[in-house]
């Protein structure tokens, strides 16, 4: 994940990060995904693992985690969609976001030996507090898994070195107070927490939550270090299954075209001075 981040410095521009739910709509298709996103322009991805309560997230995304388990995606599968990326593909970093109740059940010390096995480079858990990670987070690092805290725009000064203090790879800025997809934050609100993030920590900083254009992914990877899309990515997905939730034809290419228009946003928004 360092690696990646220096590079994007190297490269003078900031990063797009892309965010699907594994299995959704099924594992044939999610594995077709999985594999086309870094040729269409993600430099990261984000994996989440299904669960039946994400509070975290919007409605899209909750739907597409239960389409994902009634197609029968479980963590153990999930693993085995990055093992199998990882045949053609040992670069692009890989962080599986969810929540803790399946990581628990799985057994933390059998998760983080299997998800390291299996080529994950991080984990973002959005019920683990710092206060209460410790359990997970100490584990996964003991393997080399980097554990990623959330910061929100309520997260305030005297927090901030909390959530910071163990952060590993970088740290995501939910960028609005609230649920995925709901909305988007305004480039000010942005500028002045980003700004206020960097003076507890030299980490990469990853702006989430509300971007759903190429222009929002340029603004944003401009403020920080990548831009996060999640939700626009999964309502494309939506939009091309039939009423039984099967994908339609064209389904892939949809996404990598809308995933390829992000990176050439995010590409050419960039006015960075290259470090090389």
């Amino acid at each position: 994940m360092y690696r990646r981040f220096a590079t994007l410095r190297a490269e003078g521009r900031g990063g797009l990060i892309t965010f699907l739910t594994a299995g959704d709509p099924d594992a044939a298709t999610a594995a077709q995904l999985l594999a086309a996103l870094p040729g269409a322009g993600a430099d990261l991805i984000e994996l989440g693992m299904p669960f039946t309560d994400p509070m975290a997230d919007g409605p899209a995304i909750q739907a597409s985690s239960l389409r994902a388990l009634r197609a029968g995606q479980t963590v153990r599968r999930t693993l085995a969609m990055v093992s199998e990326f990882r045949r053609s593909d040992d670069q692009t970093p890989v962080i599986l976001m969810g929540y803790y109740n399946p990581v628990y059940v799985y057994g933390v010390e059998a998760f983080v030996a299997d998800a390291r096995r299996a080529g994950v480079d991080g984990l973002i858990i959005v019920d683990l507090p710092p206060e209460e990670a410790d359990e997970l987070r100490l584990p996964a690092e003991a393997v080399g898994l980097d554990f990623i805290f959330l910061i929100a725009p309520t997260t305030d000064a005297t927090r901030m070195p909390t959530v910071v203090a163990h952060a590993r790879g970088f740290v995501y800025h939910v960028s609005i107070a609230g649920v995925t997809g709901t909305r988007s934050a305004s480039l000010d609100d942005v500028e002045r927490s980003v700004a206020r993030i960097r003076t507890a920590t030299d980490l990469p900083i990853a702006v989430g939550f509300g971007i759903t254009t190429p222009e929002q992914a340029a603004a944003m990877a401009r403020i920080g270090d990548a831009a996060v899309v999640g939700t626009a990515l999964v309502k494309r997905v939506a939009e091309h299954l039939d009423a039984a939730n099967q994908p339609m034809a064209g389904l892939v290419d949809a996404i990598t075209t809308f995933v390829a228009q992000l990176a050439q946003g995010v590409r050419a928004g960039s006015r960075r001075e290259s470090a090389a």
